[in-house]
């Protein structure tokens, strides 16, 4: 935000594209860092101990079956090194989240990507795709960049016909923000000693994206295996103190959620009454069709001081993926976004009226 203003001279430029969240952290976790600050010239604990203990009273799991990271980023990148190698095969949705590609390739490893079915997993073809080779299946539920997800028992019945030796890696970073009856329990088969890793974090509905911690639930031998593999203090000082904070703070979460919800219902009426398509989400962000080039819409609400994300490098050129802010916030980027797109639609009558010669 800082080095947009400094470029193009704005004053409060507004960030709608990394799906933080505009209410920013818990007090209860600001107190906590303002509290350990004196604490800093230390290593952080290794174990994440007092975090650990928290956690695993709050998910009804044992300690060994947890594994905390620097963001929920690196889980997926210490999966894929203890698991996958050359000659290994994984699977995951395309369009889905850039990461899961990056860090296959990283190994080595051969990847099948199955085509969304109405911008949703198709769970069905993805085990249609499952080969001798596959080792690890990623499934993004809510998927990043379409903000949609598949049911508890599609989630269920895939799990039961998935051959017992797969992996499945289940990212649930926006798992707080959907409605309860559509969250999959994983625990469940976790405890049964499935190969599933559950990926959430504390980036999102807990505000602490700048801190970059996140956690895996898994068996306990998966989970020992990534801590094997991780690096020591990958999860600092601050950030395990915030997360426990956060963790207790059950009224800024309720208050966080229910100002998403609000705020997608809104934004996705008036998107509606632009005429413009949008996949539903349950999710704090919108995937838009804005009907033209999506990054010429995102470099034009850029120059009015308003970040959204293009969706061209997902296989979505005319798409932008718009982070649900605060009431102001939305507003804000709705008439920004309207304006951009009258502007746009003037340029081709412009356009068109002189026969699209440029020295007119």
């Amino acid at each position: 935000m800082e080095e947009v203003e400094r470029e193009l001279g704005l004053d409060e430029v507004l960030k709608l594209a990394s799906n933080e969240n505009p209410l920013g952290p818990s007090p209860s976790a600001l107190q906590a860092i303002r509290e350990t600050l004196q604490e800093i010239h230390r290593y952080p604990d290794g174990g994440c101990h007092s975090l650990r203990q928290r956690l695993s009273q709050h998910l009804g799991m044992s300690p060994e079956e947890l594994c905390f990271g620097n963001g929920s980023n690196e889980l997926l990148e210490l999966v894929t090194r203890a698991f996958l190698g050359p000659g290994d095969e994984a699977i995951m949705g395309h369009p889905a989240f850039v990461v899961y590609r990056s860090v296959c390739q990283a190994v080595g490893c051969d990847i099948r990507e199955v085509p969304l079915k109405d911008f949703t997993h198709d769970l069905p073809r993805m085990l249609q795709a499952v080969t001798a080779r596959t080792k690890l299946v990623f499934l993004g539920n809510p998927n990043n960049p379409t903000g949609t997800c598949v049911s508890p028992t599609d989630v269920h019945d895939f799990l039961q016909e998935l051959p017992e030796n797969v992996i499945l890696v289940v990212d649930e970073a926006y798992r707080e923000y959907v409605p309860r009856d559509l969250q999959p329990d994983l625990l469940r088969p976790i405890r049964d000693g499935r190969y599933v890793l559950a990926l959430r974090t504390f980036s999102k509905a807990y505000g602490l994206a700048g801190l970059r911690i996140g956690y895996g639930v898994a068996p306990a031998a998966m989970a020992n295996i990534l801590n094997r593999v991780r690096q020591p203090f990958n999860v600092n000082t601050l950030a395990q103190k915030a997360a426990a904070a956060a963790l207790d703070d059950t009224a800024h979460l309720k208050e966080t959620v229910r100002i998403t919800e609000g705020g997608r219902r809104s934004l996705q009426a008036r998107l509606g009454e632009m005429g413009l398509s949008y996949t539903p989400s349950v999710t704090n962000f919108i995937l838009v069709d804005v009907g033209v080039e999506g990054r010429a819409v995102a470099h034009a609400l850029l120059r009015k001081g308003i970040i959204v994300r293009s969706m061209e490098v997902y296989g979505l050129p005319t798409h932008i993926r718009v982070t649900i802010g605060t009431p102001q916030e939305n507003a804000r980027a709705l008439k920004g976004l309207g304006d951009v797109l009258d502007e746009v639609e003037a340029a081709v009558r412009s356009s068109d009226s002189t026969g699209g010669r440029s020295d007119q």
